[in-house]
């Protein structure tokens, strides 16, 4: 569909028709030689005063009146409307806290190949695949131990997201495990996000020992930001010190921020609990809408452009005829 940027404009179409019908004629007064015998000259050239020949001001006046309105129609920017060109954009900002203390170098967890891994590289296999499935959203990585650090920042660059993942190794941030601290520093790096969506999933194998706030006053932080966590625990609730997985706690976590709890014993369980998470937090992306204009003025332009040519083309031609005829006619008299 074509329409005018400034349509208004058409209003000055009878801006001629006004201008004739209330402003004065213009008048000059000049010096001028009397000839006494101007008549007798006349009529020897053949020519008859008082006469003048007036045959082509109809069409010159249709021709100017049809300028001025391809004139206003260029002037009022006509353009062609395309089709919406749509695009996507993330709506969600998801956060990784993976949990790197000493426990989690337990080779309790077997590979694709039935092999024993520690879980650490159960975790990160998972966590690609993950990665992977989430094309749409802005990814970001967290490792913790003794202190929470981030490893990569939100980014839709998901290859540099894996890269940053490889590198990550057991004891990195420490041998301990700061869970509060974990979520601190997500609100923390989530605080300047626009998107409306914001998502921790963490997971760990251990309990907090050493966060500076407590998992669950900073629960309460996440919440009020509108971040929700969804919590993972693979560790063992038997065991004792660092490797005893607090899952009460992790569970009290994930219900403050409206999260889900997801306990993990094995690397099949572990895919398990990652494929309820994509259908829970399912892609979401803002359609955006953009039409491109084309500009059509220099059709209109180009149109009075050419009947101005035209025109004087046969205002010359006219008059070379007419010179022509003149002598013609004073021959046969």
């Amino acid at each position: 569909m074509w329409q005018l940027d400034y349509p208004w404009l058409m209003l000055l179409l009878p801006l001629p028709w006004l201008t004739y019908r209330y402003l004065s004629e213009y008048r000059e007064s000049r010096s001028a030689v009397r000839v006494p015998f101007f008549r007798a000259v006349s009529q020897a050239a053949g020519q008859v005063p008082g006469q003048s020949k007036s045959n082509g001001a109809r069409w010159q006046l249709l021709i100017n009146l049809l300028v001025w309105t391809l004139v206003l129609l260029a002037c009022a920017r006509p353009v062609y409307v395309e089709k919406p060109i749509e695009h996507t954009q993330p709506t969600r900002d998801l956060m990784l806290a993976i949990d790197i203390s000493q426990s989690m170098e337990t080779r309790d967890y077997s590979n694709a190949n039935g092999e024993q891994t520690d879980r650490l590289s159960a975790v990160k296999d998972v966590v690609r695949d993950f990665i992977e499935e989430r094309k749409d959203d802005r990814i970001g990585l967290i490792v913790f131990g003794t202190g929470a650090y981030p490893q990569a920042p939100l980014t839709l660059d998901h290859a540099s997201l894996h890269i940053l993942l490889d590198e990550v190794g057991i004891g990195m941030a420490g041998p301990n495990t700061a869970l509060g601290d974990a979520i601190g520093l997500t609100i923390k790096l989530l605080d300047k996000a626009k998107e409306q969506e914001k998502v921790l999933i963490l997971l760990t194998d251990g309990n907090d020992t050493g966060s500076a706030i407590t998992p669950d006053h900073a629960a309460d932080l996440a919440a009020s930001k509108g971040i929700v966590v969804h919590t993972i625990g693979i560790g063992d609730p038997q065991a004792t010190g660092e490797s005893k997985v607090d899952l009460q706690m992790l569970e009290n976590i994930a219900n403050i921020t409206n999260g889900k709890f997801f306990r993990a014993d094995d690397l099949s369980a572990l895919k398990q609990v990652y494929d309820t998470l994509d259908r829970i937090t399912p892609h979401k992306v803002k359609t955006f809408s953009h039409q491109p204009k084309r500009d059509l003025f220099w059709w209109p332009l180009g149109a009075a452009l050419l009947l101005l040519a035209l025109s004087h083309c046969i205002s010359a031609i006219a008059v070379r005829m007419s010179s022509m005829a003149a002598p013609q006619s004073q021959q046969e008299r």
